[in-house]
């Protein structure tokens, strides 16, 4: 898994235990993003910019549960984000 792979995995982690199975229904709406397998929580970001399918994915959350869960999703990244050169984070995860 890549690290945008992993971003976009635990975003959809995070929203789910707030949202429950609803996060996985609006993760397969967003372009770029492929569930390979939702049960282990597998999932690759393709075609395209990598940053831009995990800011897709933010803002998929953030269009329907409003800023609140915009932080679960930087919560949910942190670890991975940390481990990224500014110049490679997402915008919609830069502190």
């Amino acid at each position: 898994m890549t690290p945008f792979d992993q971003i976009a995995a635990k975003i959809i982690q995070g929203q789910a235990v707030v949202i429950g199975p609803l996060a996985w229904t609006e993760a397969g709406k967003v372009r770029g993003l492929h569930i390979v397998n939702r049960s282990s929580g597998e999932v690759e970001v393709r075609n395209g910019d990598p940053k831009e399918v995990v800011n897709r994915l933010v803002g998929q959350y953030e269009h329907l549960f409003g800023r609140a869960s915009h932080e679960v999703c930087k919560e949910a990244a942190a670890p991975i984000l940390s481990t990224l050169k500014p110049e490679d984070l997402p915008s919609s995860l830069a502190t």
